[in-house]
Protein backbone atom coordinates (compact mmCIF):
# COMPACT_ATOMS: atom_id res chain seq x y z
CA UNK A 1 0.00 0.00 0.00
CA UNK A 2 1.15 3.68 -0.47
CA UNK A 3 1.91 5.95 1.78
CA UNK A 4 -0.04 9.18 1.02
CA UNK A 5 1.88 12.61 2.00
CA UNK A 6 -0.27 14.41 4.99
CA UNK A 7 -1.53 18.46 3.89
CA UNK A 8 0.31 21.27 5.14
CA UNK A 9 -2.25 22.08 7.39
CA UNK A 10 -2.12 18.86 9.01
CA UNK A 11 2.18 18.99 9.39
CA UNK A 12 1.67 22.06 11.11
CA UNK A 13 -0.75 20.55 13.69
CA UNK A 14 1.48 17.65 14.33
CA UNK A 15 4.09 20.13 15.29
CA UNK A 16 1.52 21.97 17.47
CA UNK A 17 2.76 25.41 15.35
CA UNK A 18 -0.46 25.98 13.01
CA UNK A 19 -0.42 28.91 10.94
CA UNK A 20 0.74 31.04 13.42
CA UNK A 21 3.79 28.79 14.06
CA UNK A 22 4.21 29.09 10.07
CA UNK A 23 4.38 33.12 10.22
CA UNK A 24 6.51 33.16 13.11
CA UNK A 25 9.08 30.97 11.94
CA UNK A 26 8.89 32.95 7.95
CA UNK A 27 9.60 36.43 10.38
CA UNK A 28 12.20 33.90 12.04
CA UNK A 29 13.86 32.89 8.77
CA UNK A 30 13.62 36.65 7.10
CA UNK A 31 14.91 38.71 10.06
CA UNK A 32 17.56 35.87 10.08
CA UNK A 33 18.51 36.45 6.16
CA UNK A 34 18.18 40.33 6.69
CA UNK A 35 20.66 40.28 9.04
CA UNK A 36 23.32 38.05 7.66
CA UNK A 37 22.81 40.54 4.18
CA UNK A 38 23.10 44.30 5.83
CA UNK A 39 25.97 43.41 8.39
CA UNK A 40 28.32 43.30 4.94
CA UNK A 41 29.51 46.48 3.90
CA UNK A 42 29.10 46.98 -0.15
CA UNK A 43 32.63 47.31 -0.10
CA UNK A 44 33.70 43.89 1.38
CA UNK A 45 31.22 42.19 -0.68
CA UNK A 46 32.75 43.49 -3.78
CA UNK A 47 35.93 42.22 -2.67
CA UNK A 48 34.52 39.13 -2.09
CA UNK A 49 33.19 38.73 -5.50
CA UNK A 50 36.48 40.31 -7.11
CA UNK A 51 38.47 37.51 -4.87
CA UNK A 52 36.18 34.43 -6.09
CA UNK A 53 37.30 35.83 -9.71
CA UNK A 54 40.81 35.45 -8.84
CA UNK A 55 41.21 32.80 -6.87
CA UNK A 56 39.14 30.81 -9.20
CA UNK A 57 41.73 31.51 -12.06
CA UNK A 58 44.86 30.56 -9.96
CA UNK A 59 43.39 27.80 -8.48
CA UNK A 60 42.58 26.38 -12.33
CA UNK A 61 45.86 27.25 -13.44
CA UNK A 62 47.71 25.95 -10.20
CA UNK A 63 45.84 22.69 -10.60
CA UNK A 64 47.33 22.44 -14.48
CA UNK A 65 50.69 23.50 -13.39
CA UNK A 66 51.08 21.05 -10.22
CA UNK A 67 52.10 24.83 -8.04
CA UNK A 68 50.32 25.64 -5.27
CA UNK A 69 53.31 28.00 -3.89
CA UNK A 70 51.46 30.34 -6.89
CA UNK A 71 47.79 29.65 -5.68
CA UNK A 72 49.05 29.89 -2.02
CA UNK A 73 48.44 33.93 -1.47
CA UNK A 74 45.02 33.96 -3.24
CA UNK A 75 44.11 31.08 -0.94
CA UNK A 76 45.23 32.85 1.91
CA UNK A 77 42.48 35.99 1.27
CA UNK A 78 40.19 33.57 0.72
CA UNK A 79 39.95 32.44 4.52
CA UNK A 80 40.70 35.66 5.58
CA UNK A 81 37.92 37.27 4.25
CA UNK A 82 35.65 34.04 4.94
CA UNK A 83 37.10 34.93 7.99
CA UNK A 84 36.13 38.71 8.16
CA UNK A 85 32.90 37.85 6.61
CA UNK A 86 31.89 35.28 9.63
CA UNK A 87 33.18 37.67 12.56
CA UNK A 88 30.76 40.36 11.02
CA UNK A 89 27.94 37.88 10.59
CA UNK A 90 28.45 36.42 14.40
CA UNK A 91 28.30 39.83 15.66
CA UNK A 92 29.09 40.29 19.54
CA UNK A 93 27.99 36.93 20.13
CA UNK A 94 31.20 35.01 21.24
CA UNK A 95 30.16 32.01 22.34
CA UNK A 96 30.37 30.01 18.99
CA UNK A 97 33.73 29.97 17.46
CA UNK A 98 34.56 31.74 14.21
CA UNK A 99 34.68 28.18 12.08
CA UNK A 100 31.45 27.25 14.46
CA UNK A 101 29.53 30.69 12.50
CA UNK A 102 31.12 29.37 8.94
CA UNK A 103 29.39 26.09 8.95
CA UNK A 104 26.73 27.60 10.13
CA UNK A 105 26.02 29.04 6.50
CA UNK A 106 25.85 25.43 5.06
CA UNK A 107 24.38 23.70 8.55
CA UNK A 108 23.44 26.26 10.73
CA UNK A 109 22.81 24.40 14.39
CA UNK A 110 25.67 22.08 13.43
CA UNK A 111 28.61 23.60 15.59
CA UNK A 112 32.36 22.56 15.09
CA UNK A 113 32.28 20.64 18.46
CA UNK A 114 29.31 18.68 17.57
CA UNK A 115 31.40 17.48 14.09
CA UNK A 116 33.88 16.87 15.86
CA UNK A 117 32.41 14.02 17.96
CA UNK A 118 30.72 12.85 15.12
CA UNK A 119 33.72 12.58 12.45
CA UNK A 120 35.52 11.77 16.35
CA UNK A 121 33.56 7.76 15.91
CA UNK A 122 33.79 7.62 12.59
CA UNK A 123 37.74 7.94 12.13
CA UNK A 124 38.12 5.56 15.16
CA UNK A 125 36.02 3.17 13.45
CA UNK A 126 36.68 3.23 9.79
CA UNK A 127 40.66 3.43 9.46
CA UNK A 128 41.22 -0.05 11.07
CA UNK A 129 37.98 -1.47 9.40
CA UNK A 130 39.51 -0.46 6.31
CA UNK A 131 42.61 -1.94 7.12
CA UNK A 132 40.34 -4.92 7.79
CA UNK A 133 38.80 -4.54 4.49
CA UNK A 134 42.42 -4.18 2.17
CA UNK A 135 43.96 -7.01 4.18
CA UNK A 136 41.33 -9.64 2.56
CA UNK A 137 41.77 -11.70 -0.38
CA UNK A 138 38.76 -11.68 -1.53
CA UNK A 139 38.31 -8.96 -3.89
CA UNK A 140 35.06 -8.43 -5.75
CA UNK A 141 35.52 -8.92 -9.95
CA UNK A 142 35.07 -5.47 -11.81
CA UNK A 143 34.03 -7.57 -14.87
CA UNK A 144 30.95 -6.13 -14.81
CA UNK A 145 32.28 -2.20 -15.32
CA UNK A 146 33.85 -2.08 -17.90
CA UNK A 147 35.61 -4.58 -20.66
CA UNK A 148 33.35 -3.40 -23.65
CA UNK A 149 31.66 -0.06 -25.15
CA UNK A 150 28.21 0.91 -23.25
CA UNK A 151 26.88 3.01 -26.32
CA UNK A 152 25.90 6.64 -24.51
CA UNK A 153 22.09 6.61 -25.91
CA UNK A 154 21.39 3.61 -24.58
CA UNK A 155 22.77 4.84 -21.38
CA UNK A 156 20.64 7.75 -21.36
CA UNK A 157 17.70 6.02 -21.66
CA UNK A 158 18.35 3.54 -18.86
CA UNK A 159 18.84 6.51 -16.62
CA UNK A 160 16.08 8.12 -17.79
CA UNK A 161 13.75 5.41 -16.96
CA UNK A 162 15.69 4.46 -13.49
CA UNK A 163 15.23 7.73 -12.02
CA UNK A 164 11.93 8.48 -13.23
CA UNK A 165 10.61 4.93 -11.74
CA UNK A 166 12.35 6.56 -8.76
CA UNK A 167 10.30 9.11 -8.17
CA UNK A 168 11.66 12.25 -10.70
CA UNK A 169 8.58 13.90 -12.33
CA UNK A 170 9.74 14.54 -16.19
CA UNK A 171 6.43 16.64 -16.02
CA UNK A 172 7.95 18.86 -13.60
CA UNK A 173 11.40 18.99 -15.26
CA UNK A 174 14.45 17.69 -17.23
CA UNK A 175 17.56 15.19 -17.41
CA UNK A 176 20.23 16.49 -19.64
CA UNK A 177 23.86 16.12 -19.86
CA UNK A 178 26.99 18.04 -18.12
CA UNK A 179 30.83 17.76 -17.35
CA UNK A 180 30.01 17.26 -13.60
CA UNK A 181 26.27 16.47 -12.75
CA UNK A 182 24.13 18.92 -10.73
CA UNK A 183 20.38 19.50 -9.80
CA UNK A 184 18.93 23.42 -10.29
CA UNK A 185 15.65 23.84 -9.36
CA UNK A 186 14.03 27.13 -11.00
CA UNK A 187 10.27 28.14 -10.20
CA UNK A 188 10.05 26.03 -7.21
CA UNK A 189 9.33 22.54 -7.70
CA UNK A 190 7.75 23.22 -10.91
CA UNK A 191 11.09 22.93 -13.05
CA UNK A 192 13.85 20.91 -11.93
CA UNK A 193 16.34 20.13 -13.80
CA UNK A 194 18.93 17.41 -13.08
CA UNK A 195 21.74 16.26 -15.71
CA UNK A 196 24.69 13.67 -15.57
CA UNK A 197 27.93 12.66 -17.03
CA UNK A 198 28.29 9.19 -19.32
CA UNK A 199 31.51 7.65 -20.89
CA UNK A 200 31.11 4.92 -22.99
CA UNK A 201 33.34 2.64 -21.10
CA UNK A 202 31.60 2.91 -17.76
CA UNK A 203 27.98 2.65 -17.56
CA UNK A 204 27.57 2.63 -13.52
CA UNK A 205 29.04 6.19 -12.95
CA UNK A 206 26.20 8.11 -15.48
CA UNK A 207 23.88 5.53 -13.48
CA UNK A 208 24.82 6.49 -10.41
CA UNK A 209 25.54 10.24 -11.22
CA UNK A 210 21.83 10.28 -12.33
CA UNK A 211 20.40 8.21 -8.98
CA UNK A 212 21.91 10.82 -7.16
CA UNK A 213 20.89 13.96 -8.83
CA UNK A 214 17.67 12.49 -9.04
CA UNK A 215 17.22 12.23 -4.96
CA UNK A 216 18.59 16.11 -4.71
CA UNK A 217 15.49 16.52 -7.31
CA UNK A 218 13.03 14.53 -6.07
CA UNK A 219 13.39 17.01 -2.78
CA UNK A 220 13.37 19.71 -4.61
CA UNK A 221 10.05 18.59 -5.96
CA UNK A 222 8.20 17.67 -3.17
CA UNK A 223 8.86 20.93 -1.21
CA UNK A 224 6.10 23.35 -0.78
CA UNK A 225 5.18 26.19 -3.71
CA UNK A 226 4.88 29.06 -1.90
CA UNK A 227 8.22 30.52 -3.20
CA UNK A 228 8.73 31.66 0.70
CA UNK A 229 11.99 30.64 2.06
CA UNK A 230 10.26 28.10 4.76
CA UNK A 231 9.15 26.23 1.94
CA UNK A 232 13.15 25.67 0.52
CA UNK A 233 15.46 22.67 1.75
CA UNK A 234 16.94 23.10 5.27
CA UNK A 235 20.28 22.71 4.96
CA UNK A 236 23.24 21.32 2.66
CA UNK A 237 23.64 18.09 4.72
CA UNK A 238 19.78 16.96 4.56
CA UNK A 239 20.01 17.92 0.99
CA UNK A 240 22.96 15.42 0.68
CA UNK A 241 21.26 12.90 3.01
CA UNK A 242 18.34 12.44 -0.01
CA UNK A 243 20.37 12.64 -3.05
CA UNK A 244 22.71 9.53 -0.75
CA UNK A 245 19.51 8.17 0.38
CA UNK A 246 18.78 6.75 -3.17
CA UNK A 247 22.24 6.33 -4.58
CA UNK A 248 23.85 4.38 -2.23
CA UNK A 249 21.10 2.49 0.10
CA UNK A 250 18.72 2.31 -3.07
CA UNK A 251 20.87 1.96 -5.33
CA UNK A 252 24.16 0.11 -4.26
CA UNK A 253 21.61 -2.40 -2.86
CA UNK A 254 21.83 -5.82 -4.18
CA UNK A 255 17.46 -5.69 -4.52
CA UNK A 256 18.32 -2.99 -7.04
CA UNK A 257 20.31 -4.60 -9.10
CA UNK A 258 17.80 -7.86 -8.78
CA UNK A 259 15.21 -5.23 -10.37
CA UNK A 260 17.65 -3.43 -12.75
CA UNK A 261 19.67 -5.77 -14.40
CA UNK A 262 17.11 -6.92 -16.86
CA UNK A 263 16.67 -3.14 -17.54
CA UNK A 264 20.80 -3.07 -18.38
CA UNK A 265 20.78 -6.45 -20.17
CA UNK A 266 18.37 -5.30 -22.69
CA UNK A 267 20.04 -2.01 -23.11
CA UNK A 268 23.27 -3.29 -23.74
CA UNK A 269 22.35 -6.54 -25.68
CA UNK A 270 24.45 -5.84 -28.94
CA UNK A 271 24.39 -8.40 -31.15
CA UNK A 272 27.39 -9.99 -32.20
CA UNK A 273 29.25 -9.44 -28.91
CA UNK A 274 29.16 -11.23 -25.81
CA UNK A 275 25.84 -10.59 -23.65
CA UNK A 276 25.96 -8.51 -20.55
CA UNK A 277 24.64 -11.21 -18.93
CA UNK A 278 26.23 -10.84 -15.19
CA UNK A 279 24.15 -11.84 -12.13
CA UNK A 280 22.13 -9.22 -9.70
CA UNK A 281 25.23 -10.56 -6.95
CA UNK A 282 28.06 -9.90 -9.71
CA UNK A 283 26.74 -6.57 -10.17
CA UNK A 284 26.19 -5.67 -6.72
CA UNK A 285 29.96 -6.05 -5.85
CA UNK A 286 31.25 -4.76 -8.73
CA UNK A 287 29.54 -1.67 -7.83
CA UNK A 288 30.72 -1.54 -4.63
CA UNK A 289 34.08 -2.99 -4.39
CA UNK A 290 36.38 -0.11 -2.80
CA UNK A 291 39.25 1.42 -4.76
CA UNK A 292 42.14 1.36 -1.72
CA UNK A 293 44.04 3.72 -3.84
CA UNK A 294 42.03 6.05 -5.22
CA UNK A 295 43.44 10.12 -4.40
CA UNK A 296 40.38 12.04 -5.63
CA UNK A 297 37.30 12.43 -3.52
CA UNK A 298 34.69 12.94 -6.33
CA UNK A 299 35.51 9.19 -7.65
CA UNK A 300 35.97 7.55 -3.58
CA UNK A 301 33.47 4.54 -3.08
CA UNK A 302 31.46 4.91 -0.14
CA UNK A 303 33.86 3.08 2.33
CA UNK A 304 36.89 5.54 1.79
CA UNK A 305 34.62 8.70 1.20
CA UNK A 306 34.57 9.94 4.86
CA UNK A 307 38.02 10.16 5.17
CA UNK A 308 38.35 12.26 2.07
CA UNK A 309 35.83 14.63 3.60
CA UNK A 310 37.11 14.68 7.77
CA UNK A 311 40.79 15.53 6.06
CA UNK A 312 39.37 18.49 5.01
CA UNK A 313 37.11 19.50 7.62
CA UNK A 314 40.33 19.02 9.67
CA UNK A 315 42.55 21.65 7.92
CA UNK A 316 39.82 24.41 7.48
CA UNK A 317 39.21 24.04 11.22
CA UNK A 318 42.75 24.81 11.65
CA UNK A 319 43.49 26.87 9.20
CA UNK A 320 40.77 29.21 10.96
CA UNK A 321 41.77 28.54 14.68
CA UNK A 322 45.39 29.49 13.58
CA UNK A 323 46.67 26.49 14.24
CA UNK A 324 48.01 25.15 10.60
CA UNK A 325 49.47 27.87 7.93
CA UNK A 326 47.99 28.02 4.64
CA UNK A 327 51.16 27.05 3.43
CA UNK A 328 51.68 23.96 4.94
CA UNK A 329 48.23 22.41 3.50
CA UNK A 330 50.15 20.36 1.43
CA UNK A 331 52.05 18.34 3.86
CA UNK A 332 49.54 18.08 6.27
CA UNK A 333 47.18 16.50 3.57
CA UNK A 334 49.93 14.76 2.48
CA UNK A 335 50.44 13.62 5.98
CA UNK A 336 46.66 12.85 6.77
CA UNK A 337 45.95 10.82 3.53
CA UNK A 338 48.73 8.43 4.70
CA UNK A 339 47.66 8.20 8.08
CA UNK A 340 43.74 7.89 7.44
CA UNK A 341 44.18 5.63 4.13
CA UNK A 342 47.62 4.67 3.75
CA UNK A 343 48.04 6.41 0.68
CA UNK A 344 51.05 8.18 -1.30
CA UNK A 345 49.90 11.41 -2.44
CA UNK A 346 52.30 12.07 -5.37
CA UNK A 347 51.79 15.79 -5.99
CA UNK A 348 49.32 18.53 -5.32
CA UNK A 349 47.26 18.60 -8.00
CA UNK A 350 45.68 14.95 -7.16
CA UNK A 351 45.93 16.25 -3.50
CA UNK A 352 45.14 19.52 -2.23
CA UNK A 353 44.79 21.34 -5.40
CA UNK A 354 41.86 18.79 -6.32
CA UNK A 355 38.77 20.90 -5.29
CA UNK A 356 37.51 24.13 -5.97
CA UNK A 357 35.78 25.08 -2.94
CA UNK A 358 38.34 27.07 -1.36
CA UNK A 359 38.36 29.39 -4.03
CA UNK A 360 34.85 30.17 -3.84
CA UNK A 361 35.15 30.91 -0.17
CA UNK A 362 33.19 28.02 0.87
CA UNK A 363 35.01 27.02 3.90
CA UNK A 364 32.23 25.10 6.56
CA UNK A 365 31.02 23.45 3.24
CA UNK A 366 33.13 20.05 3.16
CA UNK A 367 31.81 18.67 6.48
CA UNK A 368 27.83 18.58 4.76
CA UNK A 369 29.09 16.10 2.48
CA UNK A 370 29.68 13.79 5.17
CA UNK A 371 26.73 15.38 7.75
CA UNK A 372 24.31 13.77 4.87
CA UNK A 373 25.48 10.46 4.85
CA UNK A 374 25.39 9.47 8.06
CA UNK A 375 22.09 11.69 8.05
CA UNK A 376 20.98 8.51 4.81
CA UNK A 377 22.24 5.55 6.93
CA UNK A 378 19.80 6.67 9.69
CA UNK A 379 16.62 7.46 7.84
CA UNK A 380 17.51 4.16 6.03
CA UNK A 381 17.37 2.72 9.33
CA UNK A 382 13.89 4.10 10.53
CA UNK A 383 12.56 3.27 6.25
CA UNK A 384 12.91 -0.32 7.10
CA UNK A 385 11.75 -0.19 10.72
CA UNK A 386 8.37 1.54 9.53
CA UNK A 387 8.27 -0.18 5.89
CA UNK A 388 9.70 -3.84 7.14
CA UNK A 389 9.67 -5.24 3.51
CA UNK A 390 11.79 -1.96 2.13
CA UNK A 391 14.12 -4.28 0.39
CA UNK A 392 11.03 -6.32 -1.27
CA UNK A 393 9.66 -3.17 -2.73
CA UNK A 394 13.67 -2.02 -4.16
CA UNK A 395 14.03 -5.68 -5.75
CA UNK A 396 10.43 -5.42 -7.28
CA UNK A 397 10.83 -2.38 -8.12
CA UNK A 398 8.09 -0.53 -6.59
CA UNK A 399 9.68 3.13 -4.78
CA UNK A 400 6.46 5.01 -3.93
CA UNK A 401 6.07 3.41 -0.61
CA UNK A 402 9.81 4.46 0.25
CA UNK A 403 9.72 7.89 -1.36
CA UNK A 404 6.37 8.49 0.05
CA UNK A 405 8.09 8.01 3.57
CA UNK A 406 10.97 10.76 2.46
CA UNK A 407 8.73 13.24 2.04
CA UNK A 408 6.35 12.88 4.83
CA UNK A 409 10.04 12.43 7.22
CA UNK A 410 11.93 14.90 5.09
CA UNK A 411 10.94 17.02 2.42
CA UNK A 412 7.67 18.44 3.43
CA UNK A 413 8.66 20.08 5.96
CA UNK A 414 11.30 22.82 4.27
CA UNK A 415 12.65 25.02 6.84
CA UNK A 416 10.24 24.73 9.49
CA UNK A 417 12.50 23.15 11.52
CA UNK A 418 15.67 24.90 12.84
CA UNK A 419 18.12 22.77 12.27
CA UNK A 420 18.84 18.80 11.21
CA UNK A 421 19.19 17.44 14.36
CA UNK A 422 15.78 19.18 15.07
CA UNK A 423 13.86 17.41 12.30
CA UNK A 424 15.42 14.27 13.29
CA UNK A 425 14.46 14.34 16.53
CA UNK A 426 10.97 15.20 15.95
CA UNK A 427 10.51 12.69 12.71
CA UNK A 428 12.68 9.56 13.79
CA UNK A 429 12.77 10.43 17.76
CA UNK A 430 17.16 10.93 18.43
CA UNK A 431 19.52 13.43 16.94
CA UNK A 432 21.82 13.10 13.99
CA UNK A 433 23.72 9.58 14.76
CA UNK A 434 26.76 8.28 13.20
CA UNK A 435 25.99 4.50 15.04
CA UNK A 436 23.44 3.84 11.90
CA UNK A 437 26.12 4.74 9.27
CA UNK A 438 29.07 2.74 10.83
CA UNK A 439 26.66 0.03 11.18
CA UNK A 440 25.56 0.21 7.59
CA UNK A 441 29.49 0.00 6.21
CA UNK A 442 30.52 -2.56 8.34
CA UNK A 443 27.89 -5.00 7.87
CA UNK A 444 27.57 -4.44 4.33
CA UNK A 445 31.07 -4.43 3.76
CA UNK A 446 32.89 -7.15 5.93
CA UNK A 447 29.93 -9.51 3.95
CA UNK A 448 30.93 -8.23 0.21
CA UNK A 449 34.64 -8.86 1.55
CA UNK A 450 33.73 -12.35 3.04
CA UNK A 451 35.38 -11.90 6.57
Amino acid sequence: MTMSSPSREEEEETRGGGSLGTARRILELEGEAYKKRVCIPAELAARKAELEAAANHAWVKARQNNDFASFAPLLRDCFDTAAEIAMLQRGENREISLYSQMLDEYEMGMPAERIDALFGELLDELVPLIARIRASPNKPSLGPLAGRKFPIDAQKEVCRSIVTALGFDESRGRIDVSVHPFTMSLSGGHDVRITSRFSDDDWYQGLMGTVHEGGHAMYEQNLGDSDLSIDSFLSMGVHESQSLFWERHVGKSVGFYKWARPILMDAFHREGEEDFSHSAEELYAAVNAVDFDNLIRVDADELTYPLHVILRYGIERDVVSGNLDVDDIPSRWNGDMKKFLDIDVPDDSRGCLQDVHWSFLAIGYFPTYLIGAIMAAQLAHYCGHDIPNKDLLIEEGKFDEIRSWLTRKVHVHGRRYKSLDELLVAEVGEPLNAKYFIDYLTKKYLDLYKI
